[in-house]
């Protein structure tokens, strides 16, 4: 089923079937797994349907291409990649420093290998810097770029607040540590089975990839405000952090920006409100006329 133009009323049909069917919702376990190689790692990923142009999901901090699977179905008539980046999931974990720039030079190794050319890069939390930075390795192949609760600017200035945020995940207790953020990040919405599943992904990363990944995400001028010229879907949870002031930021270097906020939901809204975020992503691709048919 293609839903490349604006129908409320039939993408609200398909998003009810993909919750009701199995055949649906299994859409992403179904589909087999593939392996890129990049820099001598194994880098999984999956595929649906064919095409050289994808809506590619890159998901956040120790979380896996499962945290997509309610949008799987309901894109699936599109090409879509979902990546598990180094360190992630069922990608390899070899013990390398995991910067911003390796995820996104994975993700490229992922498009390669499957015939991709260009893309929608939707990333989550972490993943909005590892697409922002995709973009400025690889402008040509970007078509979009959409930031789902993540920020396009560092949450510290200060180098000092930096290196504690990140030393709190290097101690024996940093289970503990991360468990507590989990929590904190969930929504009222967020299913008892997702808040389990969620749980288990991001505690299951090994600590030194959460570390790494973590150093990666506070590298001084991985989020620096040179320009983007594709265009930008910045939807986030309400929250203090996304700001008319953060929304003015934004302009001042993305020339083309649709900002959301949505209500009700947690870190994890497109599992906490997947009805409502594939919505929003669905009408920003038809109202920019991204990845229709030839």
């Amino acid at each position: 089923m293609r839903m490349h133009g604006p129908l409320p009323g039939v993408l609200a049909l398909v998003l009810l079937l993909a919750m009701a069917s199995p055949a649906l919702a299994d859409v992403l376990t179904e589909a087999p797994s593939r392996f890129a190689t990049f820099e001598g790692m194994r880098v999984h990923y999956k595929s649906l349907n064919e095409g050289r142009a994808a809506l590619v999901f890159v998901h956040g901090w120790t979380c896996d291409l499962g945290f997509w699977r309610r949008q799987a179905p309901v894109f699936g008539g599109r090409r879509v990649l979902l990546v598990d980046l180094p360190g992630h999931g069922r990608s390899d974990k070899p013990e390398i420093a995991y910067t911003i720039d390796v995820f996104a030079r994975a993700v490229e190794a992922v498009m390669r290998d499957a015939g991709v050319d260009k893309a929608v890069l939707v990333g989550h939390s972490m993943g909005t810097p590892v697409v922002r930075h995709f973009y400025r390795l690889f402008p040509g192949r970007t078509l979009a770029l959409v930031a789902v609760d993540g920020a396009f600017r560092p949450f510290f200035q200060d180098p000092a607040l930096s290196a504690r945020f990140v030393d709190r995940y290097r101690g024996p207790d940093y289970k503990t540590v991360v468990g507590g953020m989990i929590d904190a990040m969930m929504g009222e919405k967020t299913p008892p089975e997702d808040r389990e599943a969620i749980r288990a992904a991001m505690l299951g990363t090994p600590q030194y990839v959460l570390v790494s990944a973590a150093e990666g995400m506070v590298e001084p001028g991985i989020l620096a405000p040179d320009p983007i010229q594709v265009p930008v879907l910045a939807i986030g949870a309400r929250s203090p952090m996304w700001t008319a002031e953060y929304e003015a930021y934004l302009r001042s270097f993305i020339g083309d920006l649709d900002f959301q906020v949505m209500e009700g939901v947690g870190h994890f809204l497109m599992i906490d409100d997947p009805e409502g975020f594939n919505d929003r992503l669905a009408a920003f691709l038809a109202r920019r006329r991204l990845l229709k048919d030839e």
